[in-house]
C-alpha cells in the first residue's frame, strides 16, 4: 500500500504541475510567434506529414475514400512530443516545455503536408490525364483525342502543385480577422481540433498514458498483419485481400471481408451515416444492379465488347457514379451558397442595430483572451496581396506551357474569380463544415471543357479544375487551421508559417508518395486493388462536357437522369423532413464509390463502425477516449508497412506463396 500511495502522491504532483503550466499558458504571456514554432515541432511535422501522405495516397488510388487525418494528426504529436521529452530528461537535459501552441503548430504543418496529397488530383483530375486512363475511357470515344494525354512526371507535377497551392495559401490573409473574429464563423472541424488540443494539455498523464498505449499496440498488430499478409499474396488475386468470407458467389461480386485494418480503421472514424452510406450502395449496386443489367448483355450492350469498354458494363457503373457524384455535388452547393447568402444578408441587414455591445457583454473573458491574441499578432495585409499577385502571375506564365490546352486567358479569369470563390467556401465551411472545393473544380471543369471544344477541351477541363479547386481547398483549410490557432491561443503568424511549411513539404512529399505506388503497382488497373476510381470519373465528365450524351451506352442516360434525381431527392428529404426520417437518408457522394469500386472496403468500414457502435454502447466516455487513438494505430500500422512492401515489389521480390480459393 505504501508504494501505492507513493505512486499517488507523484501523479498527482505531475497533475498539478501540468495544470500550473496550463494556467502558465492561458496568462497573457504567451510565448512570441517565433518560439511557438520549433525545430523539433517542424521534425515531427515532417515525419507525421510524410507517413499520412503515403496513407492518404493509398486510399486515394484504391477506393478514393480517405477520412479525416486532423485529429489523429493532432494526437500523433502529442504522442511524439511527449515520448521525445520524456527521452530527453532520462538522458540528463531539461527539455523545452510542451505548450498546446506547438501542438497546434505541428498538427496544422502536418495537416497542410498530407492534404497535398489527397487533393492533388493524383488519383482524379491529374491521374486523368495518363494513357491508361485514355484507353479505359474508349480509344474511339469521340471528344477523347489521342493526344489529350499527359503522363505522370515528378517535375511538372510539383511545379504545379508549388503554384495553385500557394495561390490559395495568400487568396484569403486580408480577411482573416474578418471571418474569425467579426463574424464569428464556427468552423466545427477546426474547432474541435482546438478542443481536443486543449484537451491533451489538460486531462493529466493518465488518460494520456491510455491514448499512448492503445495507439502503440493496434500500430503494432496491424504492422505486423501487414507484414504477415504479404507472404501469402504471390500473384494478383491471391492472400488475404481475396478472401471469399461469404462464399464463392459472393466473392464475384465483391462481397467479402478483405482484412484490409486500414479501412476498418478508417470506418472507426467515420460517421456511422458514411460507412451505411457505402454498403447501401454497395448492394444496391453490385448486389442488384450490375448482376441484372449484366444478363442483358447482347440486348444492352454487344457481347463482344472488353469488360473495361465504357459501352459495356463498365460505362454503366462509371456513369451512374458520375450521377449521384453530381446530384449530391450540385444539390449541396446550391444550397450552401443560398445559406451563405442569406446569412451575409442578415448580417447586413443587423448591421446597424446597437448589438455590438450586447456582443461584448455575452463574451467570457476566454473569448476576450482569444481575440485579444489573435488580432495583436497581425498578418500585413501586404503580405496577402503580395504573395497572390506574385505567384498568379507566374501561374499565368507557366501553367499555359505545362498545358498548351489551357489558354492563358483563361488562367487569367480564374485567378480574377477564385478570390470570391475562395471567400465563398471558406464562408460556407465556417457555417456547415462542408469544404466543397472538388464542386467548385467540378464546374471550373464542366465550364473549361465546354469552352475550349473538342480538340483541347478534356486537357484544359482537366488541368483548370486542379487550379481552381487547389486554390479554393488550400484558403479553406488555412481558415479552419485559423480558427484552431483562434481557440489555443496560438499565433496566426505561427500558423501561417506552419501553414506554408507544411504546404511546401507536401508538394514534394505527395508526388514522391504516389510514384512509390505508381512505379511499384499497377496503378489504374480496374481489377487490380489500384484502381483510381476517380481517375476515370473525371476524364469521363470531361469527355461528357465536349461530346454530350453520345458518349454513353443504351439507357445509360435514362438510370443518370434516375439517379441524379435520387440524389437531389434524398438530400431534400434530409433537410426538410423531420429528424428522424431525415436521420436514415443515405449520403449519394457515399454510395457513388462502392458503384465502381466494388463492396469490399464497405464492408471493411462498416465493421469499424460497429466496433465503435458496441464499445459506445459498453463504455462511451472510454470510447471517445480511445476510439481516435486505436483507429489511429491501425491505420498507421497498415499504412507504414506500404513502404517496405514497395520496396520489395520494386525490386522485383515477390512474395512465396500463393493463397487463391478455388470452386472444388
Amino acid at each position: 500500500m505504501s508504494m501505492e500511495e507513493v505512486n499517488d502522491k507523484k501523479e498527482n504532483q505531475r497533475e498539478n504541475l501540468e495544470e500550473l503550466n496550463e494556467e502558465t499558458e492561458g496568462s497573457r504571456t504567451i510565448q512570441p510567434w517565433t518560439k511557438q514554432i520549433t525545430v523539433r515541432g517542424v521534425i515531427v511535422s515532417i515525419l507525421i506529414g510524410t507517413i499520412y501522405s503515403v496513407i492518404a495516397m493509398k486510399l486515394n488510388l484504391t477506393t478514393g475514400m480517405v477520412p479525416h487525418f486532423n485529429v489523429s494528426a493532432a494526437l500523433l504529436a502529442f504522442i511524439f512530443i511527449r515520448t521525445w521529452t520524456k527521452v530527453v530528461q532520462k538522458a540528463g537535459f531539461i527539455p523545452k516545455p510542451f505548450t498546446r501552441q506547438e501542438n497546434t503548430m505541428i498538427q496544422t504543418c502536418a495537416v497542410a503536408c498530407y492534404s497535398i496529397a489527397v487533393g492533388g488530383g493524383f488519383a482524379s483530375y491529374l491521374l486523368g490525364l495518363n494513357r491508361k486512363t485514355y484507353e479505359l475511357s474508349g480509344v474511339d470515344t469521340e471528344g477523347n483525342a489521342a493526344y489529350a494525354v499527359k503522363e505522370p512526371g515528378f517535375g511538372w507535377m510539383t511545379a504545379f502543385l508549388f503554384l495553385v497551392c500557394f495561390v490559395g495559401l495568400f487568396v484569403l490573409i486580408p480577411l482573416r480577422k474578418v471571418m474569425i473574429v467579426d463574424l464569428k464563423l464556427t468552423y466545427p472541424s477546426g474547432l474541435a481540433t482546438g478542443v481536443l488540443i486543449n484537451g491533451f494539455h489538460s486531462q493529466g498523464n493518465k488518460s494520456a498514458k491510455k491514448q499512448v498505449r492503445g495507439f502503440l499496440k493496434y500500430f503494432s498488430a496491424s504492422f505486423l498483419w501487414g507484414f504477415f499478409q504479404w507472404f501469402f499474396s504471390g500473384k494478383d488475386g491471391c492472400g488475404f485481400q481475396q478472401f471469399p468470407t461469404f462464399g464463392l458467389q459472393a466473392w464475384k461480386q465483391t462481397f467479402y471481408f478483405d482484412f484490409s485494418l486500414t479501412y476498418v480503421g478508417a470506418g472507426m472514424i467515420c460517421s456511422h451515416l458514411v460507412n451505411l452510406s457505402l454498403l447501401f450502395g454497395a448492394v444496391l449496386s453490385y448486389g442488384l444492379m450490375w448482376p441484372l443489367i449484366n444478363r442483358l448483355k447482347g440486348d444492352w450492350f454487344s457481347e463482344d465488347l472488353q469488360e473495361s469498354s465504357m459501352k459495356s458494363l463498365y460505362g454503366y457503373k462509371v456513369f451512374v457514379s458520375v450521377a449521384l457524384i453530381l446530384g449530391d455535388g450540385l444539390y449541396n452547393f446550391i444550397k450552401i451558397m443560398c445559406f451563405t447568402l442569406f446569412n451575409i444578408h442578415g448580417r447586413l441587414r443587423n448591421k446597424n442595430r446597437n448589438t455590438a455591445d450586447e456582443d461584448d457583454q455575452k463574451k467570457t473573458a476566454e473569448d476576450l483572451k482569444e481575440n485579444e491574441v489573435f488580432i495583436r499578432e497581425t498578418i500585413p495585409m501586404w503580405i496577402g496581396l503580395v504573395g497572390y499577385i506574385v505567384f498568379s502571375i507566374i501561374s499565368i506564365i507557366v501553367i499555359p506551357i505545362m498545358f498548351p490546352q489551357l489558354k492563358w486567358y483563361y488562367v487569367v479569369v480564374a485567378y480574377i474569380l477564385a478570390p470570391s470563390l475562395a471567400f465563398c467556401n471558406a464562408y460556407g465551411a465556417g457555417l456547415t463544415d462542408m469544404n466543397m472545393a472538388y464542386n467548385y473544380g467540378k464546374v471550373a471543369l464542366f465550364v473549361l471543357a465546354a469552352l475550349t471544344g473538342k480538340e483541347n477541351g478534356v486537357v484544359a477541363g482537366l488541368a483548370g479544375c486542379g487550379l481552381i479547386k487547389s486554390v479554393v481547398s488550400v484558403a479553406c483549410i488555412l481558415m479552419q487551421d485559423f480558427k484552431t490557432a483562434h481557440y489555443t491561443l496560438t499565433s496566426p503568424r505561427a500558423m501561417f508559417v506552419s501553414q506554408a511549411i507544411g504546404t511546401a513539404i507536401g508538394c514534394v512529399t505527395a508526388p514522391l508518395s504516389f510514384f512509390l505506388f505508381y512505379k511499384a503497382f499497377d496503378v489504374g488497373n480496374p481489377y487490380g486493388e489500384f484502381k483510381a476510381p476517380y481517375a476515370l470519373i473525371y476524364r469521363n465528365m470531361a469527355i461528357l462536357s465536349v461530346q454530350g450524351f453520345s458518349a454513353l451506352p443504351q439507357h445509360c442516360l435514362q438510370l443518370c437522369y434516375g439517379f441524379f434525381a435520387f440524389a437531389v431527392a434524398v438530400n431534400l428529404v434530409r433537410d426538410f423532413s423531420p429528424h428522424k426520417i431525415g436521420k436514415w437518408m443515405p449520403l449519394p457522394m457515399a454510395m457513388a464509390v462502392p458503384f465502381l469500386v466494388g463492396a469490399y472496403f464497405a464492408i471493411d468500414m462498416c465493421l469499424g463502425t460497429l466496433v465503435v457502435f458496441v464499445w459506445q454502447k459498453l463504455n462511451r466516455k472510454e470510447a471517445d477516449l480511445i476510439v481516435p487513438a486505436v483507429a489511429s494505430g491501425l491505420i498507421r500500422g497498415e499504412g507504414l508497412w506500404i513502404l517496405p512492401a514497395s520496396i520489395l515489389a520494386l525490386a522485383k521480390i515477390n512474395p512465396p506463396i500463393c493463397m487463391k480459393f478455388l470452386p472444388s
